[in-house]
């Protein structure tokens, strides 16, 4: 007899460790995804059921239509969890909690996690450094902020992923015109100064408000400047017990408390600025980091965050302990590209350190893990030149982030 109903909403295909976990767990799993994504290679074993919306989106015609659609549902099956594994979920479960009364995080705590705006205003009100923003919501305070702050400025998206929408500027009058191309959208949007220095990620797993697992990486290229430059996307893992990486995790659980993590997976970006050497905060979400990321963490410590993460759901839901499993203290490190074939031969690279190729259509990435940080990086560099060479190409930013 199933312990637990879990309803997983992904309408990106992603978490199909979760989903298994969850099943192996003894839960009921229902997924609700989108249409277009029918035919994806969901874990259909490990799944009990399987809604659809017709959109991705999160317009209120849709949301209601969704709401309208689970109620129909629950007549006849109870759900006792719902857990959004992407970004762009995160309103979505946490419309669907208030709505039928589910626990877990709520609209205005998953605010933090999904609204730069509010992340921003929280991180401010709690003492953490961020680079100076402003909404753009009434003209005279844009004009003021610009006057008073530092160009260049990047104008971005409240609540997209990655580096999706963003606009770089370098004048009061620049900055006007592209937020003046953004019409009755503009509210949707704010503006912050563009600092450059090194930007950090933190990978963790928290339980009853506490970070039980955590790892920190840099990016060697970061996701705004492969894609509005045409890079290839690169991050290791930092050394366990350097200063960064105790700085870092101290500011993610400032971050996490200040935000109200309570338990879930989550994914946040700092940046050591250049100009003070300082570090602040950039961003954060309730979910497991994209772009093969998680992949790199499990090749550094053993852990799979989306194993783990529908493990420490289940247990909490059915008030269990939760016990994570013995970490390992390995590096890694992840490069991946665009390329120009169909299907690379990534057989051109045959390191033992390998521990991981992508399986995509016009993409090379691979995962090395290694017991010494400088090899990782040595292998980094090396296959970057490689790729560079060999493989690599280019494209426009896409309107959507694609995982």
């Amino acid at each position: 007899m199933s312990q637990l109903s879990f309803l997983c909403i992904a309408t990106y295909f992603k978490g199909e460790a979760f989903l298994r976990t969850c099943k192996e767990l003894g839960n009921t799993v229902y997924l609700l995804t989108y249409e277009k994504l029918r035919d994806s290679p969901w874990p259909f074993e490990s799944i009990d059921e399987t809604f659809y919306l017709p959109a991705q989106s999160n317009s209120s015609e849709n949301l209601d239509r969704m709401i309208q659609g689970l109620a129909h549902v629950m007549r006849s099956r109870k759900i006792d969890r719902v857990i959004a594994l992407d970004d762009f979920d995160v309103e979505k479960g946490a419309l669907i909690r208030e709505v039928f009364r589910v626990p877990g995080m709520g609209q205005t705590t998953s605010r933090y996690f999904r609204d730069k705006l509010a992340m921003r205003l929280r991180a401010q009100k709690a003492g953490i450094r961020i680079p100076r923003f402003s909404p753009l919501f009434h003209d005279e305070s844009i004009t003021d902020y610009l006057r008073t702050t530092d160009s260049p400025w990047v104008i971005k998206p409240r609540t997209e992923a990655s580096a999706t929408g963003i606009r770089k500027v370098h004048s009061l009058e620049e900055a006007w015109q592209v937020i003046h191309s953004l019409g009755d959208l503009r509210h949707n949007y704010l503006i912050e100064e563009f600092k450059p220095g090194r930007v950090y990620h933190v990978d963790a797993l928290s339980v009853d408000s506490k970070s039980v697992f955590t790892r920190a990486s840099q990016y060697l290229a970061t996701p705004m400047e492969v894609a509005h430059g045409g890079g290839i996307f690169r991050t290791m893992v930092l050394p366990f017990d350097s200063p960064e990486t105790t700085a870092l995790r101290s500011i993610n659980d400032q971050v996490m408390a200040a935000f109200g993590m309570r338990h879930s997976a989550s994914h946040s970006e700092y940046i050591r600025c250049d100009h003070d050497g300082e570090l602040y905060f950039l961003e954060t979400a309730s979910r497991v980091g994209g772009a093969h990321i998680a992949e790199m963490v499990e090749a550094a410590s053993g852990i799979n965050l989306w194993r783990e993460w529908a493990r420490l759901e289940t247990a909490l839901a059915l008030d269990q302990p939760y016990q994570l499993p013995e970490e390992q203290h390995n590096y890694a490190g992840l490069i991946v590209s665009l390329a120009r074939q169909q299907w690379p031969d990534q057989s051109l690279f045959a390191d033992p350190e390998i521990w991981w190729r992508i399986n995509k259509e016009y993409h090379v990435g691979l995962i090395v893990q290694s017991a010494e940080q400088a090899r990782v990086l040595h292998l980094l560099d090396d296959y970057m030149q490689r790729i560079y060479t060999e493989f690599h190409a280019s494209a426009p930013v896409p309107e959507r982030p694609t995982n």
